[in-house]
């Protein structure tokens, strides 16, 4: 008799299974959505500073870039519990309809004040948003392209940010900024889509009970339907307490540092990038596009990097690219012009956003079913503490001293650190020896009770 603990790789044969690109389609579709109300901020900040515009100081627009963020975190930390309690689907939508419902509320603010209060509303969905989506995207992907896939999925957000740093370039000059948040408002038609596209989780259903529903959703996609396991006692298998549980602690401790540099190297940089550049010479429009040349950089680095994670590992790919940022950083702050100049911040796009995508990778495929949004909500929320200091950071670094060199060393040191960080984080194969990425809670053990 088979132990109730073993897991088999049953499938239901009776129809071809469907296939799950509609499912990343549209977690792509909603992270690009996420990605351009995320980042657009940067890259209109040269529309908000300065007499001629909204009369924003710098201290003010690095105060309102933090104090949103600060709506990012507590989205991450709801999301993280939220989702694997009320379902991945239905966080989805939320999620999706706060931010853009609170970009077209951005558009139509009186002041800078009134801005100020809708961006970090909207924020509330945009840090919602990615756990959930990484999370549905992890779980309907098979193993032997999971990296791909996620890969794939997330060059959304940098997508999102190619195109806010277009439309800024574009409409700012001759219309302002209020036009550039109204167009993230479009994603409202987005949410009929995911609300019909989108099954629910088999591993939520599994751990509310729902075998049944589960293993229909999973036979229908092709995913392995594990055998029946049993969740005893009182433990609360989504609690944040699991990720420090069964020899996870010092991996967790290890993700939420990578994710607090990695994010404040990145929302320092991508709020100040169009502004410093703008204030070392360049006219409005080329200055915004410096953002477009990162979010480039973030896309072609996180596809190639979801190539090299699948035939080694994620982490392998996290330590490359924060150490290509810091490079790349220490480069820029020669002050190289031209091409040069563009190249290096190429490859400080790879180095930030696409690491960032390669952690978010490597956190969905470590933690074990039951504790992935919980994990990924959790390391982005820590992380988000990072996001929330970037922007005042760079703004007290950026006055100091001033100029591309002050921001440059700035953000490339945390890059550095984090590159020796994600050095001693354990390997998914490692953890995986234990635990597959796809199984169900089985039945706790005394001390995880």
């Amino acid at each position: 008799m088979e132990s109730p603990a073993t897991t088999h790789d049953r499938r239901d044969t009776r129809t071809a299974p469907r296939s799950a690109l509609p499912v990343f389609v549209t977690c792509w579709l909603a992270l690009l959505a996420d990605g351009y109300d995320l980042y657009v901020y940067g890259a209109t900040l040269p529309g908000f500073i300065g007499p001629q515009n909204w009369g924003v100081t710098r201290e003010q627009a690095g105060l309102v870039g933090s104090l949103a963020l600060v709506g990012m975190l507590i989205g991450s930390l709801a999301a993280g519990v939220l989702t694997d309690r009320f379902g991945r689907r239905r966080m989805f939508a939320v999620s999706v309809a706060t931010f853009s419902t609170f970009m077209v509320a951005c558009a139509l603010a009186p002041n800078f004040a009134v801005f100020g209060v809708f961006r970090f509303l909207a924020c509330l969905g945009v840090g919602g948003l990615l756990p959930t989506a990484v999370a549905v995207a992890n779980e309907f992907a098979g193993a032997a392209r999971k990296s791909i896939v996620l890969g794939a999925v997330l060059t959304g957000p940098a997508v999102g940010t190619v195109i806010a740093s277009t439309a800024a370039a574009t409409l700012i000059p001759a219309h302002g900024v209020r036009p550039v948040y109204a167009i993230g408002g479009l994603a409202l038609l987005l949410i009929p889509v995911a609300l019909r596209v989108l099954p629910e989780s088999p591993a939520f259903l599994r751990v509310r009970g729902r075998d049944d529903e589960a293993d229909a959703i999973a036979g229908r996609y092709g995913l392995p339907v594990p055998e029946r396991a049993r969740c005893v006692g009182s433990a609360t298998p989504t609690a944040a307490g699991g990720l420090f549980q069964g020899g996870l602690a010092p991996a967790t401790l290890g993700i939420w540092a990578i994710c607090l540099l990695s994010l404040l190297t990145i929302f320092g940089l991508t709020t100040w990038l169009p502004q410093v550049m703008r204030e070392a010479g360049f006219g409005t429009s080329a200055a915004i596009r410096f953002l477009l040349w990162y979010s480039l950089g973030a896309i072609v680095g996180t596809l190639i990097a979801s190539r090299v994670g699948q035939r080694t590992s994620p982490k392998v790919v996290v330590v490359i690219g924060f150490a290509s940022a810091a490079l790349a950083l220490a480069f820029v702050s020669t002050q190289p012009t031209g091409v040069a100049l563009i190249a290096a911040v190429v490859v400080a796009g790879f180095g930030g956003l696409g690491t960032q995508n390669m952690i978010n990778d490597h956190i969905a495929q470590f933690y074990p079913a039951h504790l992935r949004a919980t994990g990924l909500g959790w390391a982005l929320a820590v992380g988000r503490i990072g996001a929330i200091a970037g922007p005042t950071y760079g703004a007290m670094m950026i006055g100091a001293t001033g100029g591309v060199q002050a921001a440059a060393i700035a953000f490339g040191v945390p890059a550095a650190i984090g590159a020796v960080i994600a050095l001693a984080l354990p390997s998914i194969a490692r953890r995986h020896g234990a635990n597959e990425p796809g199984e169900t809670m089985l039945e706790p053990t005394k001390a995880e009770s």
